[in-house]
């Protein structure tokens, strides 16, 4: 029998490791599938997407990436930037279908902005209806209305509407 989905929390957000890439490349190959809706990309010829954000997760060393799981399987990603900067930049999250509107992805991000407490920014883009709403519920849960929304050019891709950037601060301790 499946386990209830709707019971589940994330059990761990965790750094992801050298033996977890074909994992997180399965994940990535869903996100930006679930993003093709929105970036207007196709894959590549042989399947796959752009993925240097991927490889970059893994080598860089101003990059960590975080592999979600829920009941020991797994349920989603994150990989941050910044980490030797002012500013943490969440450049990729990602939660499987299957457990969305669970309180999941809330939950999981929160563990991953707690970890790295300071300055932050968030994009997304506006007609990602789902995104919109998902990201300023995570903003206000976390520092209430001390954030900030602007709009910026998306670089290299003029022909797309700007990205929508939210900045907050979270607090030293995880006191959200």
């Amino acid at each position: 029998m499946p386990p209830d989905w709707r019971s589940l929390m994330p059990d761990v957000v965790r750094i992801a490791k050298d033996d977890d890439r074909s994992v997180m490349e399965r994940l990535w190959l869903m996100f930006r599938h679930d993003l093709s809706e929105f970036d207007e990309l196709l894959p590549n010829p042989d399947g796959s997407f752009r993925d240097e954000w991927l490889h970059q997760a893994f080598t860089d060393d101003d990059r960590v990436p975080y592999l979600i799981t829920c009941d020991d399987r797994p349920a989603g990603l994150a990989f941050v930037r910044g980490l030797a900067g002012p500013t943490r930049v969440l450049n990729s999250f990602f939660i499987v279908r299957g457990v969305r509107r669970r309180g999941i992805g809330l939950k999981a991000v929160q563990e991953v902005l707690a970890r790295h407490p300071g300055p932050w920014e968030i994009a997304f883009q506006d007609t990602n209806v789902t995104a919109v709403h998902f990201w300023r519920r995570v903003a206000t849960q976390t520092v209430g209305d001390a954030w900030t929304e602007d709009r910026r050019p998306v670089p290299g891709r003029p022909n797309l509407p700007p990205d929508v950037w939210i900045s907050f601060n979270t607090p030293a301790e995880g006191g959200y």
